[in-house]
């Protein structure tokens, strides 16, 4: 009878044991799992980040702009409504003076080759800031790595 109950003791025990090794295993594998989709969202979000950048088009504004208090903010490339792909650019302009004039944007490829000109009037007062829409001729693409000059 002793024995009877020692085993049974005995296999309560190993089965809590293997019950707690078994939760601290999952729990075990839970936290590495976590760990490593962290580290592989951390990984896709730097590349798709670095792609963005790499692939980002450029705003230059010229001397004559930057001393008049113009400066820009955020843009975005999109698709005209009056057709045309990547042939709208809207540009975040900031004025630090007031502003009256004709602002020309030439858009110009990887490779230095223009490939599109528009015009926009402009009539600001200081310390005011806008988003502004620059049409380009439907057959104008707007493409990565382009440089954009407003002048």
């Amino acid at each position: 009878m002793k024995t009877t109950i020692l085993i049974i003791i005995l296999s309560v025990f190993t089965l809590v044991s293997c019950e707690r090794i078994k939760n601290k295993t999952q729990e075990t594998i839970n936290a590495g799992g976590e760990a490593v989709g962290k580290s592989a969202t951390e990984f896709v979000e730097g590349v798709s980040e670095g792609i963005d950048k790499t692939l980002e088009a450029k705003i230059k504004l010229s001397p004559n702009l930057l001393k008049s208090g113009l400066s820009t903010g955020k843009f975005e490339i999109t698709d005209s409504s009056f057709g045309g792909n990547d042939n709208l650019l809207t540009l975040y302009l900031i004025f630090d003076k007031d502003f009256d004039g004709i602002l020309h944007v030439k858009v110009f490829d990887k490779n230095g080759l223009e490939t599109g000109r528009t015009k926009l009037e402009v009539k600001m007062n200081k310390d005011y800031a806008n988003y502004f829409d620059f049409i380009f001729d439907e057959r104008v693409e707007i493409e990565a790595r382009s440089l954009i000059v407003v002048e």
